[in-house]
């Protein structure tokens, strides 16, 4: 049998990824105030000096957690150009994902509630969600543009609207998924926006 050494980047790579994986599953199952580096160390079957080589401090490893759990929430985006029909697709995406959210996603959503109240999340989140909202706003904008959406739709406003409803679905799936149906609510909020902002 023959035995594949990994590269010093393989193995960084690798307890990286658990790391950030233990500190999902913490935050799902005791919230983010119990969040420790010893605590997320322990759950990863790491040294607590492994996480602080990898992190530094709980604000560094928190800031790559909010970062790694909202990435690729709906894959295959990239590729597309801004406009409607990417706008459309992250929406019902997003929605749909909601329906499967493992660990991470449910760490993500949770985190973001917590900024709210938590002052180490708040920065981290304000930049996520600006972020989320200039994509939206690209979206909506290249849409006019193209002349797929009405010219009176304020780009700032759809973008503020849809970021609120997304997560707004996300946390009532989270507090209570059995009366949340996602496979048949995604197709329900596309329409929505699709209808909201065709251009006649």
């Amino acid at each position: 049998m023959v035995t594949i050494r990994r590269t010093q980047q393989e193995r960084r790579e690798q307890a990286e990824s658990a790391l950030l994986n233990a500190a999902a599953e913490l935050v799902v199952q005791y919230g983010v105030r119990s969040l420790t580096l010893a605590r997320v160390g322990e759950q990863a079957g790491y040294s607590r000096g492994i996480v602080t080589h990898h992190f530094g401090s709980k604000q560094a490893l928190l800031d790559r957690l909010a970062r790694s759990t909202q990435a690729g929430f709906v894959p295959g985006l990239e590729e597309l150009p801004p406009g409607l029909d990417r706008l459309l697709r992250l929406i019902d995406g997003y929605v749909g994902a909601l329906g499967d959210a493992g660990t991470t996603h449910r760490a993500f959503l949770l985190l973001w509630a917590e900024a709210a109240t938590a002052s180490e999340l708040a920065p981290i989140f304000r930049e996520r969600d600006e972020a989320f909202r200039n994509d939206l706003r690209d979206d909506v904008a290249a849409a006019i543009t193209d002349g797929d959406v009405r010219p009176d739709i304020e780009p700032d406003d759809v973008a503020v609207a849809v970021v609120g409803q997304l997560r707004g679905i996300g946390l009532q799936r989270l507090l209570d998924p059995h009366t949340v149906d996602t496979a048949r609510l995604r197709h329900a909020v596309t329409d929505q926006w699709r209808q909201a902002l065709r251009a006649s």
